[in-house]
């Protein structure tokens, strides 16, 4: 299983659930049977936001956050692009304009609204809930949810793709793991897309996120 630049083990960095890469795990993670370091472990007083950074600068508020020691994840994926009459694979983000952060609503709200270097960061929204006030609040994603949607997303497969719920054809709605291959340890549901059998992960008010080709063989119902 090859793994993105954005399995990053720099401070602030993440390695996904399943990973055992040698090459993408920090030192302190190669002795944990699952390659995660313990840094990851779940933190009661934290939660997974996602930030929008406005004008394409979400590297540079990527690369900020992750110097301040905040633990972030940029998810990326290769697309081709014609450079000089030549077609190149270019790293690029996911989600444009769009970085997910681990830390307190404390610390994130100090990001957004009182750092005079981030002017271009704020929160992205939930749609889909309103707070006492009648208000959409900051979206938040539980943590297992996030460790799922790094797993997906972590992989370097030019298959792997973004997807709507029309182009999906669910079987049913039985959560599966894949239990075997590339996306090992994926969490999601069996759909059509495009014609194929593949497992897709849907982060709620966000995105929907389907693998590869997935054989039957390689499921197991949950």
């Amino acid at each position: 299983m090859n793994t993105l630049p954005n399995v990053d083990t720099r401070r602030g960095g993440i390695s996904p659930p399943h990973a055992g890469f040698a090459s993408d795990v920090s030192p302190e993670a190669q002795g944990s049977p699952t390659g995660v370091s313990v840094r990851y472990a779940p933190d009661p007083a934290k939660q997974w936001f996602v930030l929008r950074a406005s004008y394409a600068r979400v590297n540079k508020a990527h690369e900020y956050l992750t110097h301040n020691g905040t633990e972030t994840y940029l998810p990326l994926h290769y697309t081709l692009k014609e450079i000089n009459g030549k077609k190149k694979r270019v790293l690029e983000p996911l989600l444009p304009n769009l970085l997910f952060v681990y830390a307190t609503p404390k610390e994130v709200e100090t990001y957004v609204k009182h750092t005079p270097a981030l002017p271009y960061l704020s929160y992205y929204y939930n749609h889909f809930q309103t707070d006492a006030q009648g208000k959409n609040p900051p979206l938040t994603i539980h943590y297992e949810e996030m460790m799922n949607f790094i797993c997906i997303t972590s992989i370097d497969n030019e298959h792997i793709q973004l997807v709507n719920p029309e182009q999906c054809r669910y079987k049913s709605g039985d959560l599966v793991r894949i239990v075997e291959g590339d996306f090992k340890g994926v969490i999601g549901k069996v759909a059509r897309v495009r014609g194929q059998q593949r497992v897709v992960v849907e982060i709620e008010g966000l995105c929907m996120v389907a693998t590869a080709y997935v054989p039957s063989g390689f499921l197991e119902k949950i």
